[in-house]
């Protein structure tokens, strides 16, 4: 059963079973009997489909069915804080048995004197098809658990191998929405039909490659530490893999036919395929089938009844009409008697778009492309399709792509290099020399000198050593050289009002071209600018907001000259059922609050932080407590956040448009902004009567807040407006979804909330001391309860 998740103890289906699987006792249907030999220095062990063979020298093979080596290794590597990096140097295999009275091989490795008084002995045995992988590791407290290794070399793959997150869906015991938990990491191979994973509980990307495999170590109650690995042969995607290997009752995972769930055109057939594992008994299951639109219209439902199999599979797939424009929420369901799982993804449909801004256009990523599934051009062509026409690092060499990837599809790219401020004068100009060098090769446009090197936030007692240490270096070099780089000061976390006043009197406004900084923001919507000027850098701190500090950047210049404005990192973090963090419809209506008011502020680009929900080094592993995880406009499984719909239609709405001036109205809490574009005006409409606070319903208690689904309206309050309006109105929402208004004698009657809208066939009337839309009469409100 899928089991609800609380604070502090994740209680998955998966951690439910960790007791079996430590122990060895993984289920899977039609038990082979294991056959054991040894002879000669080699121990071999056999079950049905699989066989290991253990040598002097700590060499095991992994084997097929039919004998043939799959993977062979022969170390174990360990570290220690003190001593550092440790291979073994040897092994020695014994045949021997497990407590339940498996055969079982033992081998213990050797080390080098060095590694002190480091043991480590492997358990390794067989079931069919599986092979379970322990190491148990005793030695000093200084050895670094999640420092250990096993090599192994894959023999003659026909496909490279891969890296995949094994995910299961839970819903929250303290109410909110459901989301995902990391339930394995399978490092997978192929061999034509035959494929292979080895699957550990927790296993970085990045700490791995064709030699070694992360497993790092658990404590284990008699002392020391345990790494555990499963290997299985397969011939089913890694998830329903695990799902049979675990003995899990059921599993299920969904995937489409289409790259990121997207789709081109209204009415599209829309492909949902639901993958369903049994690491059970045959049985008979429901699969049911829920689809909601943006406003929660449920847009199709179906059950369906198949059989699957013991320690086997079912597929089932949905066919679902793409919506006009916009985003749809799809949930699937399996049951069987008292066992279900169910899993959720979004499907989207985003027409292709020709943007003309060009070197003009403000929209861009704030770091490389790393994650590059299904592909590098997949990837390359869905930032172009949303609008994406800059990327904030590339370098030849370096994470992501290379410049001449984006040089070859027309996009800008510029680089961040971080700096340390911890060295000499000499050191610090080497450095420069290095680095300037790195961004003339990469062909930068502009060298963003650092990241948030402004700790301890709001105190500015970072300036100087940043002045004198790494910006002021790279500008001598600059000079020296004759490079045409234009500079950046490190993208400051939060606009950091003493850092700049600092930083300004040491002189270093005049060393930049362009001023960076990351416009962090809690539950508080994009135009909130805080009271007072004492905002609190803390956890839940009014220093943490778009437009106050905007305002306050923008009056600095006012006194000391005009720069560009860069913001290079800004986003829009869904940590799930998180009140300091956006719900789902939140993102996008804050997304393209804060494209709007950048654009209106005359901001030169935005980088939006990040692409991909994930973090670099453990890709699309679920993380729902780590907020660094929670930053993209995509999803873990690769389909889009409503952030992406809203970023798409900012990047649309705003790709050549001019910002004429603020609309103001009678009603101080409603807001306007002012865009001519070549489809006429644009106007952004929104109304604060609900305040600029978001999550605050309900009793605060700590982080948690239970939100609400993404279909849910959270603004009661509708104000509405009756304004002169042309023969017909169009309305986009924040996602792009695009409604015709029918006005009536020359007159259209607007509905506003928190939520910024888009019209177009309105009138703009600039005044002499503020400018208003023709016609205006207020009209009275309303306020409903969200439903």
């Amino acid at each position: 059963m899928t089991t609800p998740h609380t604070e502090g103890a994740h209680l998955s289906r998966r951690g439910l079973l960790g007791a079996a699987l430590a122990a060895g006792v993984v289920l899977i249907a039609d038990p082979t009997p294991v056959t054991a030999h040894a002879a000669d220095g080699d121990v071999t062990l056999t079950a049905g489909g699989i066989s290991l063979l253990a040598s002097i020298g700590g060499r095991l093979a992994i084997r097929d069915a039919a004998g043939v080596t799959r993977s062979a290794g022969s170390r174990f590597q360990i570290k220690d804080r003190l001593t550092g990096i440790h291979l073994s140097t040897g092994g020695t295999p014994a045949l021997a048995t497990l407590p339940d009275g498996t055969p079982a091989i033992r081998m213990d490795y050797t080390f080098d004197a060095a590694a002190g008084p480091t043991t480590v002995t492997g358990w390794f045995g067989v079931t069919t098809g599986h092979a379970r992988l322990e190491w148990r590791i005793t030695g000093a407290d200084t050895l670094v658990p999640d420092g250990f290794l096993f090599s192994r070399a894959i023999q003659a793959p026909t496909a490279p191998d891969d890296y995949v997150a094994i995910t299961e869906w839970v819903r929250d015991a303290r109410g909110g929405i459901p989301y995902e938990e990391t339930a394995g990491v399978a490092h997978t191979s192929t061999w034509g039909g035959l494929h292979g994973l080895f699957l550990l509980d927790r296993s970085r990307q990045a700490w791995t490659n064709a030699t070694w495999i992360h497993a790092p170590g658990v404590a284990d109650p008699a002392g020391g530490w345990t790494s555990r690995a499963d290997f299985f042969f397969s011939e089913t995607r890694p998830s329903a893999t695990t799902t049979i290997g675990r003995g899990l009752e059921l599993g299920l995972e969904l995937t489409t036919d289409r790259d990121f769930n997207l789709y081109q055109a209204p009415g599209e057939p829309m492909r949902l395929t639901a993958l369903v594992a049994n690491g059970g008994a045959a049985r008979t299951a429901d699969l049911e089938l829920s689809v909601r639109d943006f406003d929660g219209v449920r847009v199709a439902a179906a059950t369906v009844t198949g059989s699957v199999p013991a320690a086997g599979t079912w597929q089932h797939t949905f066919t679902v009409p793409a919506p006009a424009a916009g985003i749809v929420f799809a949930e699937v369901v399996v049951r069987s008697a008292d066992d279900e799982a169910f899993a959720r993804t979004n499907l989207a449909t985003l027409p292709p778009f020709t943007y003309q801004a060009g070197a003009d256009s403000m929209f861009g990523i704030a770091n490389y492309p790393w994650l590059q599934r299904p592909s590098a051009d997949a990837l390359l062509d869905l930032w172009q399709r949303a609008g994406v026409s800059l990327v904030r690092i590339a370098y030849d060499g370096g994470p992501g792509l290379p410049p001449s990837a984006f040089d070859a599809r027309g996009m800008r790219h510029n680089i961040e290099l971080q700096p340390s401020l911890d060295v000499t004068d000499t050191q610090a100009a080497a450095w420069a020399a290095d680095n300037l060098a790195v961004a003339q090769g990469a062909g930068a446009e502009y060298f963003e000198v650092g990241n948030e090197l402004n700790r301890p936030f709001n105190t500015g007692t970072a300036a100087r050593a940043y002045l004198d240490l790494a910006l002021r270096p790279v500008f001598d070099r600059r000079a020296a050289t004759g490079a045409t780089v234009k500079l950046m000061n490190n993208g400051l976390a939060g606009m950091d009002k003493p850092w700049v006043e600092n930083f300004i009197a040491a002189g270093g406004w005049d060393l930049i071209d362009a001023f960076a900084y990351h416009p962090g923001r809690g539950n508080f919507t994009p135009d909130y600018i805080p009271p007072g000027d004492d905002w609190g850098t803390g956890a839940e701190g009014t220093y943490w907001n778009f437009y106050g500090g905007l305002k306050q950047l923008k009056a600095l210049m006012a006194v000391h000259g005009e720069k560009e404005i860069w913001l290079t990192e800004a986003y829009a973090p869904t940590r799930p059922n998180s009140w300091w963090h956006d719900t789902y419809r939140h993102a996008a209506e804050n997304v393209l609050l804060t494209l709007a008011l950048a654009k209106a502020e005359g901001i030169t680009c935005v980088c939006w932080y990040q692409f991909h929900d994930s973090v670099l080094g453990m890709p699309q592993i679920a993380d729902p407590d780590n907020v660094e995880y929670h930053y993209g406009l995509m999803n873990r499984d690769l389909s889009p956040k409503p952030s992406l719909l809203a970023y798409a239609n900012a990047a649309r709405v705003l790709d050549r448009a001019t910002f004429r001036g603020r609309l103001t109205f009678p009603d101080p809490r409603t807001f306007g902004l002012w865009f001519d574009t070549p489809e006429g005006p644009a106007v952004v409409l929104w109304n604060r009567a609900d305040g600029y606070l978001l999550n605050t319903s309900g009793e605060r208690t700590d982080w948690h807040f239970p939100a609400p689904e993404v279909w849910v309206d959270p603004w009661p309050t509708k104000t509405l407006l009756s304004v002169t309006a042309g023969a017909t109105v169009r309305q986009l929402d924040a996602i792009g979804r695009d409604r015709q208004l029918s006005p009536a004698q020359g007159r259209v009657t607007l509905t506003l909330d928190g939520a910024p809208r888009v019209f177009y066939g309105l009138t703009p009337q600039a005044g002499a001391g503020a400018n208003t839309l023709a016609g205006l009469r207020p009209q009275p409100s309303g306020r409903r309860t969200a439903a």
